[in-house]
C-alpha cells in the first residue's frame, strides 16, 4: 500500500441520483455534481466518493451494472463523466469510484452469456447449479428465468447473479469450483480490467462494495483466506501498475486491512465501536455514548474502538469514519444540530479517514416510511435529494416531479446555513479548516484518556486533548491538561482547564493545546 494522499483526506459522498439536477429530468447528473464543486471545496473536503455511476436498470440503486465500462445515460455523457473528473482535479480534489465486484445486474451482457443453453466462454463466469431443481441451502438460487440447465446464484436481489470467484470450501464439487480454478482466475483478471479501464479514465480509487464477499464458503469476516488472497493480489497489481490508487473496503473488519485496503468503513454494526458511540438508540435496550439522557457508555466504546484502531493501525491502514451513507439513517432528527456538531466533532478527530454524507453538512433527516424507490426499500429515507434551498425542489430540481420527493425547510438548506455563522454547515467548514492546522489529525499518537459510563469522555490526538460531553450535566474528570495549554476549537461552552482536571460543561466539546 503505497497512497500517500489518504492520511490528509477528507472525503464527501455522493448519490448521484440526488445530488443537483441540471437538466431538469427530476434525478441529479454529473454535470449537476461539476456545477457544484466549488460549494463542495467550499467544506474544507478533498475528495469525492461516488456512488455507482455506471449504465445499470436501477434494480438496487446502481449496485446492479448492466456495463461495466459505460456510465449511466441518466447522469449524462461520457464526456461529462471526465468533465466532472478533470473540473475535481482542477480543485484539487480526488475522485474514488464504487467498485462493485461480487454482482452483476441479470441485463449484464456477460451473464445473458453464462446464461446460454449452449456452452461457451462465459459460461463459468458466474456460479450455476447442475439442474434447475437443485436449491442449494445456505444459497439464494434462482431458476426458470433462461434456457440453461441449472440455477444460478444471487447475492442478493433476485437481479443480481453473483460472478464466480469460486469456493473455499466444496460441498458440492458437481458445480462449485475451487477459487483457484481457471474460471474464477478469469473472473479476477477480469476484475482488474474493469479497475485498470477508470483509473486510466482519471479515478483515484475505489470504495469497494461488500469487499469480504467474493469467494463462497469462506469463513467469517475476520478470516476470509480466499477473498483476502485475491485482493493481495490487486493491490499488487495496483502498486505495480497505478501506484496511488486508494482502496477503501465495505468490509467492518481490520482484516480487510490485512488484505490489502488502505482503508476500511467502521459501519453499523450491533455492538461494534461505532454503533456504541452513536447509533445504538436504533436498537431497543442499548444507548449509545452520544445519548443526551446519559445512558450510553464511553468505556465499551473507547474500549471496543481502542483494540479495532490497534489492528488496522498494526496493519498499516485506517478506519474510515461516517457520518452516514446511502445504506444507512441518517443521525437527525434523531439529534438535534447542536448535538450533530458534537457528534461530528468526535467522529473526525478520532483516528480515521472523515467521510461525510451529502446533505450531513447540513442536518438533513432520515424520513421515515417514504415508498421503496429503485429497491432502497428502508434506505430510501437517506437517499432524498440535496436542499439546495427553499425554491422549487429545494433547489434540486426544475423538473415538475423528481425520482424521489424533495423536502423544503426554512432552515435545512444550504443558502439559508450559509448565512448563518452559527450554524451546523459552518461548523462543519470550520472543523475541517482546523483539522488542517494541526499535523496531529494526519498521523501520531492516540489514547483515551478517560471513559467512564455516560461522564465526558476525553481522549489525545499527539500532544493535543480533545473533551466531549453528550448531556445535559456538568462534569468534572481526572485528567491534567499541561499548563500552557488553552482551548483552540470548540463546540458549546469551551471546557476549563484546571490543576489536575477539566471541568466540561454540558453538551460542549473542547480541544486543548499549544502553539
Amino acid at each position: 500500500m503505497s497512497s500517500t494522499w489518504l492520511k490528509s483526506a477528507i472525503f464527501y459522498e455522493i448519490y448521484p441520483n440526488s445530488f443537483s439536477d441540471m437538466n431538469g429530468d427530476g434525478y441529479g447528473d454529473f454535470a449537476g455534481i461539476t456545477e457544484k464543486l466549488d460549494y463542495i471545496k467550499s467544506l474544507g473536503v478533498n475528495a469525492l466518493w461516488l456512488n455507482p455511476h455506471y449504465d445499470s436498470p436501477f434494480m438496487d440503486g446502481g449496485y446492479d451494472v448492466r456495463d461495466y465500462f459505460a456510465v449511466s445515460p441518466r447522469f449524462g455523457s461520457e464526456a461529462d463523466f471526465d468533465e466532472l473528473i478533470a473540473a475535481a482535479h482542477a480543485r484539487g480534489i480526488k475522485v474514488i469510484l464504487d467498485l462493485v465486484p461480487g454482482h452483476t445486474s441479470e441485463q449484464n451482457a456477460d451473464f445473458l452469456k453464462s446464461a446460454e443453453a449452449v456452452r461457451n466462454e462465459l459460461s463459468d463466469r458466474f456460479i450455476w447449479t447442475n439442474g434447475e431443481w437443485e436449491f442449494p441451502q445456505g444459497f439464494r438460487a434462482i431458476s426458470g428465468r433462461h434456457d440453461r440447465k441449472g440455477n444460478y446464484i444471487v447475492n442478493f436481489f433476485s437481479t443480481q447473479p453473483a460472478l464466480n470467484y469460486g469456493f473455499n470450501r466444496i460441498d458440492e464439487p458437481s458445480w462449485q469450483m475451487p477459487y483457484t480454478s481457471d474460471a474464477a482466475m478469469a473472473t479476477r483478471e477480469w476484475l482488474k480490467s474493469v479497475m485498470r479501464f477508470w483509473l486510466d479514465r482519471g479515478a483515484d480509487g475505489f470504495r469497494v462494495d461488500m469487499a469480504g464477499s467474493l469467494v463462497k464458503n469462506d469463513g467469517a469476516d475476520n478470516e476470509k483466506p480466499a477473498t483476502s488472497e485475491i485482493w493481495r493480489d490487486i493491490r499488487a497489481m495496483l502498486d505495480k501498475e497505478y501506484p496511488d490508487t486508494v482502496l477503501v473496503s465495505e468490509w467492518s473488519d481490520p482484516q480487510a486491512i490485512r488484505a490489502g485496503f488502505d482503508a476500511d468503513f467502521m459501519l453499523d454494526h450491533h455492538g461494534n465501536p461505532y454503533n456504541l458511540l452513536v447509533r445504538a438508540e436504533e436498537r431497543e435496550g442499548c444507548y449509545s455514548y452520544f445519548d443526551i439522557a446519559g445512558r450510553g457508555d464511553g468505556k465499551a466504546f473507547a474500549d471496543g474502538f481502542s483494540a479495532w484502531y490497534g489492528e488496522v493501525k498494526a496493519a498499516g491502514g485506517y478506519i474510515g469514519l461516517l457520518s452516514c451513507n446511502h445504506d444507512t439513517p441518517r443521525l437527525a432528527p434523531q439529534y438535534t444540530a447542536e448535538q450533530l456538531k458534537l457528534v461530528y466533532a468526535t467522529l473526525f478527530t478520532l483516528p480515521g479517514v472523515p467521510f461525510l454524507y451529502y446533505g450531513d453538512e447540513i442536518g438533513m433527516r432520515y424520513i421515515k416510511d417514504l415508498p421503496s424507490v429503485e429497491c432502497g426499500f428502508a434506505r430510501t429515507g437517506s437517499r432524498t435529494p440535496m436542499q439546495w434551498s427553499v425554491e422549487r425542489n429545494a433547489g434540486f430540481s426544475t423538473a415538475e416531479q423528481t425520482f424521489l420527493p424533495t423536502f423544503a425547510d426554512k432552515q435545512t438548506n444550504v443558502a439559508a446555513q450559509t448565512k448563518d455563522k452559527k450554524s451546523l454547515l459552518n461548523f462543519i467548514r470550520s472543523l475541517f479548516e482546523f483539522r488542517k492546522t494541526r499535523k496531529e489529525f494526519a498521523g501520531g499518537d492516540f489514547e483515551f484518556l478517560y471513559a467512564d459510563g455516560s461522564k465526558p469522555l476525553v481522549y489525545r490526538r499527539g500532544e493535543l486533548i480533545i473533551v466531549v460531553n453528550p448531556t445535559k450535566s456538568k462534569c468534572t474528570v481526572p485528567v491534567t491538561v499541561p499548563p500552557k495549554f488553552k482551548p483552540i476549537f470548540s463546540a458549546g461552552k469551551e471546557a476549563k482547564a484546571q490543576k489536575t482536571s477539566i471541568a466540561v460543561q454540558p453538551l460542549s466539546f473542547t480541544v486543548f493545546g499549544g502553539k
